[in-house]
């Protein structure tokens, strides 16, 4: 059996996230909003230069690995005037590998590199129709409201989910 691994990505690793999302990205959202929504916003958030910025501006991306191939993502920065809460910005496994338990892992290695900067808490925003919610209330998350946030010309319609790390 292949060993997971786990690293800090770089400006140099933004093709491979670029891939696992493009993977990931579609499948999930046009069923939900249709094709224009994901392609905008896709566009917005998983440009070379959208990624890099978020890099830039603190976003801390980690790679899983399975052997030497990537096969998912997430990054989390610190909620703005919050020090003990951070946010799951995001977290993307090739559909491929779903349901191997790869994303349990991948959480618990945020979960855990989140709680050693001091979070006690981790936020995250789901769309309401993504079945990736009962993912994350299988590890730990709960709804704590609803959010309806302006992107472009569109509307992202999420939950925002909480853990309270121990």
């Amino acid at each position: 059996m292949m060993e997971l691994s786990y690293r800090v990505a770089t400006h140099k690793d933004i093709k491979a996230i670029r891939e696992i999302a493009n993977k990931t990205w579609f499948v999930t959202y046009e069923p939900i909003l249709g094709k224009e929504q994901p392609k905008f916003m896709f566009d917005e958030i998983y440009s070379e230069e959208a990624l890099a910025k978020q890099m830039d501006d603190g976003q801390t991306f980690i790679l899983q690995f399975l052997g030497e191939d990537v096969v998912a993502f997430a990054s989390y920065s610190i909620k703005k005037d919050e020090e003990i809460t951070y946010k799951l910005n995001k977290l993307y496994l090739n559909p491929d590998f779903q349901g191997g338990g790869y994303g349990k892992k991948l959480i618990s290695v945020v979960e855990e590199n989140v709680k050693a900067l001091g979070a006690k808490i981790l936020d995250l925003n789901v769309n309401r129709y993504n079945k990736a919610r009962f993912f994350y209330e299988k590890v730990g998350f709960e709804i704590i409201k609803e959010e309806d946030i302006p992107f472009g010309e569109y509307w992202m319609n999420d939950y925002v989910m909480r853990k309270v790390l121990s």
